[in-house]
């Protein structure tokens, strides 16, 4: 029950019995358990190093007596918040990295000679090249769609391109954000798509905005958080193996838009909505951060994230996160 504090099952019963059992010793204790004496002696090895056993004192020397859990454990927590807070900032710090050095190197390049990467700025230029692509493209179109319910401006604009490859045999497959089924107009376009021949599923948040076409080309947005600042075009083959294998990984696990909405399954309760949300809060997303991803406002964003807390006993994000683990709403990623 606590293998996510560092206690394995053999660890914690030994930690248990001691409380139990204050001031017995290991044979005792090994007795009371029914294994070997070493084996407790290896347990007290772990509990004395997660701040669980102290010693008795001087006049019992060998002897160690269990902490009690409201010291000991809230101690492993506030070590786990630590090192979780610690390794998103690592991670945070690599993605800032990775972006500088991608940024520095698009800059020094010359535009001719940057292999597979082109860059468009500009709402105008973004769809002037979409256009493009449409009349090039062959066999299929896959693509991401965030951010809940789309604009009228845009679904506009997409529908006569959308008509076109469709009427040509080209087989189109989009996926939404689970959150686009309570946007009725947003409705109307997919019910109207699907009825052309395309195929719609939506998941429960999507990293980003992509659009691939025929395998062999990517346009992707240069800032996730802001779509508006332009956009790459992407045709090296490795980077094309990603995100096509990204695709069509989301795409197995999302939900067909004719059906329901299903119900995750878990035995948490939590339902796709908000099982992505508690992954984004752990992660340290803002509630802006969270309504981005998972397509809805920020006042819902920060109801659902008020909700899972509650729920939780978590008075701040980082608390939240390492609970979900320690209940097995979320998996241990050490």
């Amino acid at each position: 029950m606590l293998e996510s504090l560092g206690l394995d099952g053999p660890t914690e019963s030994v930690y248990r019995m001691m409380l139990a059992n204050p001031g017995d010793e290991a044979s005792a204790l090994a007795k009371l358990l029914g294994r070997p004496e070493e084996d407790v002696h290896e347990a007290w090895d772990t509990l004395g190093e997660l701040g669980l056993v102290v010693p008795e004192g001087p006049d019992f020397p060998g002897r160690l007596r269990a902490v009690s859990p409201e010291l000991g454990l809230e101690h492993l927590l506030a070590r786990q918040q630590t090192e979780f807070a610690a390794h998103r900032q690592r991670i945070a710090a690599s993605r800032a990295a990775a972006s500088q050095l991608i940024s520095e190197y698009a800059g020094l390049q010359p535009a001719a000679a940057q292999s597979g990467v082109e860059h468009l700025t500009g709402v105008e230029q973004i769809r002037a090249r979409l256009a493009r692509f449409t009349n090039e493209v062959e066999q299929e179109v896959m693509a991401f769609v965030p951010d809940g319910g789309q604009s009228e401006e845009n679904m506009a604009a997409a529908r006569p391109l959308n008509e076109r490859l469709l009427k040509r045999g080209v087989a189109m497959r989009t996926i939404y954000v689970d959150a686009v089924r309570n946007s009725p107009p947003t409705v109307e376009h997919v019910n109207w798509l699907t009825s052309q021949g395309g195929q719609v599923r939506t998941v429960a948040t999507l990293p980003t905005r992509m659009t691939i076409l025929d395998r062999k080309t990517a346009i992707m947005p240069v800032n996730g958080e802001d779509s508006l600042a332009g956009a790459v075009v992407l045709s090296g083959h490795g980077t094309l193996t990603a995100l096509c294998t990204l695709f069509d990984s989301v795409w197995e696990g999302a939900q067909p838009f004719g059906e329901a909405a299903a119900p995750r399954g878990g035995d948490d309760g939590l339902s796709r909505q908000e099982f992505a949300a508690l992954r984004l809060l752990a992660e340290g997303h803002t509630d802006e951060g969270i309504a981005k991803r998972l397509g809805v406002s920020h006042r819902t964003a920060r109801r659902i994230a008020t909700v899972l807390m509650e729920r939780l006993g978590a008075r701040s994000r980082f608390e939240a996160g390492v609970r979900a683990v320690r209940c097995g709403w979320l998996p241990y990623e050490p």
